[in-house]
């Protein structure tokens, strides 16, 4: 009984958190500080991944270096900049999705967990994991469309 209201109260906190419309602060100086906002239409065959749990997709074009959609089941989505957040953006600094991991493409290979948004230590050459991957706000509009914004 405490491991089923355990598992509902983090999941009614991850609600919360994704539908919260307080602006949270995320402050980077590997990063620019960029303003993000657009819709994702689920119908689409791009986004079909994200109609089943534990599927990431990349959207180019947003953030730093795009976005990285998640659905994490019970119609509860996450979004994070694309970017390696532990050094600054260049060419090779993107991440790659493979599977529910973040890769950077630079010679350090940072990995990263795209549920938690923290760096993969054992799996990461680089030094420094001061941060985590710059989160953005998902709201479920209710008709198959998301909104991803900052």
């Amino acid at each position: 009984m405490k491991k089923l209201f355990s598992v509902l109260f983090v999941s009614l906190l991850l609600a919360h958190q994704s539908c919260s419309s307080d602006k949270q602060s995320y402050t980077n100086p590997n990063l620019l500080d960029v303003n993000v906002s657009f819709t994702v239409n689920l119908s689409l065959p791009q986004f079909n991944p994200l109609q089943f749990p534990l599927n990431p997709v990349y959207v180019e074009g947003y953030g730093n270096s795009g976005v990285i959609i998640i659905n994490m089941g019970s119609d509860n989505y996450l979004a994070f900049d694309a970017a390696d957040p532990n050094h600054p953006v260049r060419d090779c600094s993107a991440l790659k999705v493979d599977g529910i991991e973040g890769v950077c493409r630079c010679e350090d290979h940072n990995t990263y967990n795209l549920v938690s948004g923290t760096v993969i230590e054992k799996k990461s050459a680089g030094k420094d994991f001061e941060y985590s991957l710059k989160p953005y706000q998902v709201i479920d509009n209710g008709n198959g469309t998301l909104r991803i914004q900052d």
